[in-house]
């Protein structure tokens, strides 16, 4: 089972990509981020064309998770629990395909000396209390998205240039493991360990041809999961497309359960 996370910067934007891209990966579950779309807006037909079902959390030109699989897709939240007051479409949580699955995508962060940082933090703080949950269900889960989050340095071309930011700051980094370190997987960084991954290049200065990126992006596996895991990749190509996403899209493979 083939499963990818693409923050696609507007779902009606990017439709051509997304479909060209599901044509040619043949991915099974497909998690979306950044859709900036309400859920009456999302194009489902066009996609359940293409063999999918289709599950969305949007809101109008902001934010927006989804998740796209072969096989019928069971809702479990609509929102990352801890804040019933927080209404940002950032969380959807399903069963799909014999797997937990979930779309995520964390907040910014910036500017650092603003609530947004702090809601980044909170954020990741719900995070980490509901990944112990998760993992005390013994589910294989596979929580994939944009995690504006670059883990280390050997995540980031320029360290030194991106050391202020909210997605670098010690504090993101930290957030982050507390999560991670319950027992999650990193599936890019068990296949293709090292430096210089890159899942996110700036629109500006030509960053994508100099290859000036951070691997934010990631798909993160329960025990359950990270047993079952065969390969991971970053397919680069539609980065290169014409009008493309800022991300490229992130994959993991997961063997059958036994």
């Amino acid at each position: 089972m083939k499963v990818a996370t693409w923050n696609v910067n507007s779902i009606k934007a990017r439709l051509p990509h997304v479909e060209r891209w599901l044509r040619e990966a043949g991915a099974d579950v497909v998690l979306l981020q950044e859709t900036k779309v309400t859920d009456e807006a999302f194009p489902r037909q066009a996609l359940e064309d293409l063999g999918y079902n289709v599950a969305s959390r949007g809101q109008k030109t902001y934010n927006g998770v989804a998740i796209l699989s072969k096989q019928p897709i069971d809702v479990l939240a609509d929102a990352l629990p801890g804040d019933g007051a927080d209404e940002q479409a950032r969380y959807l949580e399903a069963f799909t395909g014999g797997l937990r699955v979930a779309s995520l995508y964390v907040p910014n962060g910036n500017p650092v000396d603003s609530d947004k940082f702090a809601y980044k933090l909170r954020w990741l703080r719900r995070l980490a209390a509901h990944v112990e949950a998760l993992l005390a269900s013994e589910d294989a889960v596979v929580l994939g998205g944009d995690y504006n989050v670059a883990p280390t340095d050997g995540d980031v071309h320029d360290p030194a240039g991106w050391r202020d930011d909210a997605l670098c700051r010690p504090e993101s980094r930290a957030a982050l493991r507390a999560a991670t370190h319950l027992g999650l997987t990193d599936a890019i960084a068990a296949k293709l360990p090292g430096a210089g991954h890159y899942t996110w290049w700036d629109y500006r200065r030509a960053a994508f041809d100099a290859d000036q990126g951070l691997r934010i992006d990631h798909l993160l596996l329960s025990p359950q999961a990270a047993d079952r895991l065969v390969d991971a990749g970053i397919d680069r190509a539609p980065r290169s497309w014409e009008k493309a996403s800022d991300h490229t899209p992130v994959w993991c493979e997961l063997s059958a359960a036994g």
